[in-house]
């Protein structure tokens, strides 16, 4: 029920103050104008308060109404989120475009879940059960990929006075009602949750499984555990969104929630139309049967960039309790930041770094701490991961959002401009990134794939650093200097970067590999790297390795051999073994 609580006294773009308030709250939601536009309430001061409004302001002016609802903005949690396409606020961009064209009208509203739907409800508890918050009332076929799990709504408690047989429900059906201080409260199969205030869970669990994502420069060498937190910062043009399309595709999470914050029109239609095309390489079904979207574009009002990220967060939380791993794509956090920069010069509030709010660090330190694994209130396990883009101007990695998020995250893929200028994808530096999740997945990958992975990947990563001195000799005096187990080295880095760290989204084989072949790929070149050595000692040239079949075998490798033909490999490294004893040719 709304309520009149004041009038409109000034309008400042999307800030609006309202005087002669009767009674409001901090992060109240409300509804301002004749239009009823979607605000909230970010400062009291006395009888006056301060709104953001989410909408387009320009028909609003002084002396109009504003209308309370006693309630924080939240979100609408239930069956048929998955393959949705929202706005920053959480309204259905699919309905909204029926009932108002091409254009979003002032002021419109549409439930974010379909009343009219029917979803087969089969029940988990019978009557007379106690339940706690959290607890599994029953399950719902979504999709064909999802099973949704009715939870019961915190802080509701008690025991299950009925509930219904299995049977086709709408939301607004009654599914069950619990008895709780002696009051009965009813249960349905959606829930409304504050979208700023996280979402409750048992205890956090040990970050320790990797999150797979079939990128080889991701998986081996800045790997992110399911439930960690990644940046990605990189300049106009380096590919940014390449890289979290491909994640979201081939990313082995239960869920994927792809939050378009302030991007370009053009990009987010782009991903709009493509997402629903793509095939889920694990089931062979559509990817948006696990795949929830919110675009905010830049040309929609600034106020509801800040709403999408937590719209999405809370989302992702809400399937995390179902006990799914869900993977947060936030494309880009940078436009976010700008929204905020924007919202507090209008209220003029104390600038900080480069015009951002001082707040900055802790809106991200609040939106990054929302991430991780852990044990829900009903005993599963799950987790959220958040993948955030930075786009810093220029591509300066010194400027204010991109320097508070490193401090927020434990993985950094740093995206190189000269890399993607030369057609070098993924375009992640070796040299700037990197990821303080190896040690909590070494068990991992030593139980589950190769029991020397550590000592391989610390051992590229050496030839690596190895790699970037020597360039910087070379350019000062010339290759010649160099002696020949120099060259050998570069050799190497050079099959690594061309073979391992360079990968094809338009090839079938390359555009995915799993952790195995990754691992024996890497044992190959560092195996190579080997023998070529001692076959410089034994008096072999450089110029016979660059002309060996075997080095053309290993440079080809990654698209001839697919991740069903892991013998191949295996075949391949015998061939590298016995290079320098036979200088096979």
């Amino acid at each position: 029920m709304l309520n009149i609580i004041g009038y409109i006294s000034r309008v400042a773009g999307p800030l609006v103050e309202a005087a002669s308030v009767a009674e409001a709250q901090m992060l109240e939601m409300v509804e301002v104008g004749d239009d009823h536009l979607i605000g909230e309430i970010v400062r009291l001061s006395g009888k006056k308060i301060t709104m953001q409004v989410y909408e387009d302001t320009t028909s609003l002016r002084p002396g109009l109404p504003v209308y309370g609802s006693g309630m924080p903005l939240a979100v609408e949690l239930g069956p048929g989120l998955i393959g949705t396409i929202y706005d920053g606020i959480q309204r259905p961009l699919d309905v909204i475009r029926l009932a108002s064209g091409s254009y979003i009208q002032k002021g419109i509203h549409a439930p974010a879940l379909d009343r009219k739907k029917r979803w087969h409800f089969k029940p988990q508890v019978k009557a007379g059960d106690n339940v706690a918050p959290g607890a599994v009332m029953g399950t719902v076929p979504e999709t064909a990929l999802v099973e949704h799990r009715v939870l019961v709504p915190h802080p509701l408690c008690g025991r299950v006075v009925s509930i219904v047989d299995e049977s086709e429900c709408t939301l607004d059906d009654i599914i069950a009602v619990i008895t709780m201080n002696g009051r009965e409260k009813p249960v349905y199969l959606y829930q409304r949750w504050p979208v700023r205030q996280g979402r409750l869970f048992r205890s956090r669990d040990r970050l320790t499984e990797p999150l797979i994502t079939g990128q080889r420069v991701i998986d081996t060498l800045f790997p992110v555990v399911k439930g960690g937190a990644v940046a990605v910062p990189g300049g106009f043009g380096t590919g940014k969104t390449i890289v979290q399309h491909q994640l979201a595709k081939w990313c082995d999470a239960d869920i994927i929630i792809f939050i378009g914050c302030g991007e370009r029109g053009n990009e987010m239609t782009d991903v709009l139309l493509s997402f629903p095309k793509i095939i889920d390489p694990r089931s062979g079904r559509s990817l948006m049967e696990r795949t929830i979207l919110i675009a905010n574009t830049s040309n929609m009002p600034v106020a509801a960039r800040e709403a999408s990220i937590y719209t999405g967060i809370t989302c992702a939380e809400y399937y995390r309790d179902m006990g799914y791993h869900v993977a947060v794509m936030a494309d880009s956090t940078s436009r976010w930041a700008e929204a905020l920069r924007e919202l507090s010069g209008r209220m003029e509030e104390l600038p900080a770094d480069e015009g951002f709010p001082a707040y900055l660090p802790t809106r991200l330190a609040e939106f990054y701490e929302r991430a991780g694994a852990v044990e829900t209130l009903s005993g599963q396990h799950g987790s959220v991961t958040i993948i955030g883009s930075i786009s810093p101007p220029g591509g300066d990695f010194a400027e204010p959002v991109t320097q508070h998020t490193k401090r927020c995250v434990r993985c950094f893929w740093a995206l190189d401009k000269d890399l993607a200028n030369a057609r070098h994808y993924p375009s992640i530096s070796w040299i700037e990134s990197y990821s303080e999740y190896r040690e909590e997945i070494g068990d991992w990958w030593c139980a589950h794939i190769d029991p020397d992975w550590r000592v391989m990947q610390q051992e590229i990563m050496g030839l690596l650093q190895q790699e970037e001195r020597l360039k910087q000799v070379v350019k000062l005096v010339g290759p010649d200097v160099l002696q020949d187990n120099q060259k050998v080295l570069l050799e190497t880095c050079l099959i690594f970067r061309t073979t391992f760290l360079q990968q094809s989204s338009f090839d079938a084989i390359d555009m995915f590999s799993v952790p195995q072949k990754q691992a024996r790929m890497l044992r190959i070149i560092l195996g190579f790297h080997k023998q070529c050595l001692e076959a410089i000692k034994s008096g072999m040239t450089l110029e016979h390795i660059r002309k060996s079949r075997l080095r053309s075998d290993v440079l080809k490798m990654k698209w001839a051999i697919g991740n069903a033909e892991l013998e191949k490999f295996d075949a391949l490294r015998r061939e590298v073994e016995a290079f320098a004893r036979e200088g096979s040719v």
